[in-house]
This record gives C-alpha cells, sequence and structure tokens, in this order.
C-alpha cells in the first residue's frame, strides 16, 4: 500500500511549533487515528510511533496523524489539553481542506501518558468516535502517582539540583530521552502530578479532580478500548480496571484486554503472538467504531 508521509505544523505557541505526522492512504475519504505519544507527558515526540504499528493501521484502511504537544514541567497539564483540543479541532478543520480524509470519523489511540490524553479527549465537547488506550491511567490521584514509587526507587537517586538540569527555560513540543531522568526524579520523590500540573495534591485535590477522565466518564463517553499488561511497573493495571469499572457503571461500550506477563511499552513487542493478537482486536475495534 502507498503512504504518503507529510510533516506540519498545527499550532504555533510562545515561539514553540507544534507539529504533526500525517501518514496517509489513498483510499478517499479514509477515516482517522490521532496517535498520541508516552512519556510521562514530559519526554517523547510524535515519532515515537513504531513503523510497524502505522503500517498495521495503513492496511487496515486508516490515515494516521500522529502530534506532539507540549510537555511538562516547562508547559503545565491545562495547557496541555489544549493542545490536544487544538489537534483535533485542526484535522477536522484544515486537514479536511488540504487532504482527502473523513475527518469526521476520528478516533483518539495514545500509549501511557498518551492513552491519559486519549482517555481525557472523551470529556471534550468535541469528543472522538472511539479511544484506544494503552496502558493509559484515569486517575491522577491515586499513591503510585503522588507518593515516592518502590520501582523507580532502586533506581540511582536523581537530585533536585540534577533533575533541574534537564528543564528548558521555555515551552517545548519535543522532550529528549534524557528527560526520562526528570520523569525517574518525579516518581522518587512522589511529585509527579504536581509537576506536570502545578497544582499541589493536598492543596488543588478539588482542581486535580477535573484532570481525572474517570470522574468525568459520563454516558454520552466514546467507545472505549483499554489494554494493559498485568505486570506494569510503572502504571498498575489496576487503573484500567477501574476504568473498565466506571465505563460498565455508565454503561458505556468498552472492552478490557488484559495481557498477561506483559510490562509497561508492551505494544512496541510487535512480533510477540498476544501481541500481535490485541492489535487484531484493537483494528476489529476501531473498523467498528469508524466504518
Amino acid at each position: 500500500m502507498n503512504t504518503i508521509k507529510e510533516t506540519c505544523i498545527y499550532k504555533n505557541v510562545n515561539n514553540c511549533c507544534i507539529k504533526a505526522d500525517l501518514y496517509l492512504i489513498e483510499n478517499k475519504k479514509a477515516p482517522v487515528i490521532m496517535y498520541i505519544h508516552g512519556g510521562g507527558l514530559i519526554w517523547g515526540s510524535r515519532e515515537s510511533i513504531l513503523g510497524q504499528q502505522v503500517k498495521l493501521y495503513n492496511e487496515a484502511g486508516f490515515n494516521v496523524i500522529s502530534i506532539d504537544y507540549r510537555v511538562a514541567p516547562e508547559t503545565k497539564l491545562e495547557s496541555i489539553l489544549e493542545d490536544i483540543k487544538d489537534a483535533i479541532n485542526w484535522v477536522k478543520v484544515e486537514c479536511t481542506k488540504k487532504y482527502n480524509i473523513n475527518a469526521e470519523k476520528i478516533a483518539v489511540v495514545g500509549s501511557s501518558a498518551g492513552g491519559y490524553l486519549a482517555l481525557m479527549t472523551g470529556t471534550f465537547v468535541d469528543k472522538p468516535k472511539a479511544i484506544v488506550s494503552f496502558y493509559g491511567y484515569g486517575n491522577l490521584l491515586d499513591d503510585w502517582c503522588i507518593q515516592p514509587h518502590s520501582f523507580y526507587c532502586r533506581e540511582i537517586m536523581i537530585s533536585t539540583k540534577e533533575a533541574q538540569n534537564y528543564v528548558s527555560d521555555g515551552a517545548i513540543s519535543e522532550g529528549g530521552r534524557e528527560r526520562w531522568l526528570y520523569y525517574l526524579y518525579c516518581r522518587q520523590k512522589g511529585v509527579w502530578t504536581n509537576e506536570i500540573s502545578g497544582y499541589d495534591v493536598v492543596k488543588d485535590k478539588e482542581k486535580l479532580l477535573d484532570f481525572c477522565p474517570i470522574n468525568k466518564i459520563g454516558k454520552d463517553y466514546p467507545p472505549t478500548m483499554l489494554l494493559h499488561g498485568d505486570k506494569d511497573d510503572d502504571v498498575p493495571f489496576q487503573e484500567s480496571l477501574l476504568l473498565k469499572e466506571k465505563l460498565d457503571e455508565m454503561e458505556v461500550e468498552n472492552k478490557l484486554i488484559l495481557l498477561k506477563g506483559k510490562g509497561h511499552d508492551f505494544d512496541c513487542q510487535m512480533e510477540d503472538i498476544e501481541v500481535k493478537t490485541a492489535f487484531n482486536n484493537v483494528i476489529l475495534f476501531l473498523k467498528e467504531h469508524l466504518r
């Protein structure tokens, strides 16, 4: 299948250019998968999506648009979510003028922090047709993200002074892998939620509830697929279990795939039989809701 790749700037704010990579197929008016990368909201870029995944989605009949967004701590969560809203609007308004896509049929797919952002799109006024969350999370106030994490405390401890070396002076929309050390610091100190949001988990709890999709799921929430490994040391799989409970309670169509023995980033193991099967189920889910 012929795929055309283009890189566009979808937003420019405070001298920060925010880009998207478009992987377009020749099918007229094919639906769109918007992919949101992970990285703890601190590092990563639109280029994080695996070529094998793009190929899989394209061959299944979907255009793929992988987006950047401003990352924390330079940019806080409220503004990050504005970037996601603006990206969806850009696809619906600008991309339809230039490309032969069906922007009325958009699904949002994301991994880890990208899964969280994908889940947040279901709370927007302009909702996607479907959401797929790979090991995302619904709550920013659970102990796993507001307390020092034993898994990360096994690593070399990062000092506050060292952590600050990885913070830029201004907003950035692509974070290099070295910024993982800032994320490591946040998880070791139990300050990750504070750092990405700009709010204090104790003093500003009510404000933070607005950034927890599990608290905002209503009956009009889009159909959602959740995938999680039960050996995830970064984001506990219970996050997806709790999301499923809430979706069931609200009578929202959903499906949970729990992959036994799989950890974080399992979706990078594209040759693994279980992972292949999981992706086949993702394709079936997307075809059902974007047809």
